[in-house]
């Protein structure tokens, strides 16, 4: 049975959000930098990008594709520019990993970036970390602000350096 397929004990409610919205595929890749790496994400829009981003973090720390969509967390971020609500968007999903609950999602979904206000809410669907079922990657300190760029041209792209 496909992973997508399955029921995860998801609530009726997060089922209706889920289904919603169909699996990501991914649209990033790893740029070397000196001690660190660099994320680039690109998507069809603004939150695609966003989107693609979280998952490449949550990709070096482990194979997302062991991740079970078992439990839902939601996670809203705001900043004072795109560049900052970019930062807080992923420093609050690292938290989540981190210090809060060692939540890894096998996706995240931006469900609104409010371009005004400068605010973000976005949802994952994941588990708990586990050193039993998760190859553990590199362990992700810190987003930076060191090069961050997001470029709006003809498909929106980020380019992120995390502490590593």
């Amino acid at each position: 049975m496909a992973a997508e397929d399955r029921d995860y004990n998801l609530t009726q409610e997060q089922k209706a959000v889920k289904d919603k919205y169909p699996p990501l595929c991914k649209k990033y890749e790893y740029l070397d930098h000196t001690a660190d790496v660099q994320l680039h994400a690109w998507g069809d829009t603004l939150e695609e990008a966003f989107e693609q981003c979280a998952m490449a973090m949550f990709g070096y720390m482990t194979d997302t594709g062991t991740v079970e969509p078992v439990d839902t967390v939601e996670v809203e971020a705001e900043g004072h520019d795109l560049l900052s609500l970019l930062f807080h968007f992923l420093d609050e999903w690292l938290y989540k990993f981190s210090a809060d609950e060692f939540f890894i999602p096998r996706e995240v979904k931006v469900l609104h970036i409010d371009r005004r206000h400068f605010k973000i809410r976005s949802i994952g669907w994941g588990e708990e970390f586990s050193l039993d079922k998760h190859p553990q990657g590199t362990e992700v300190k810190a987003i930076t602000y060191s090069a961050m760029q997001i470029c709006e041209d003809e498909k929106p792209e980020v380019f992120v350096i995390i502490d590593i």
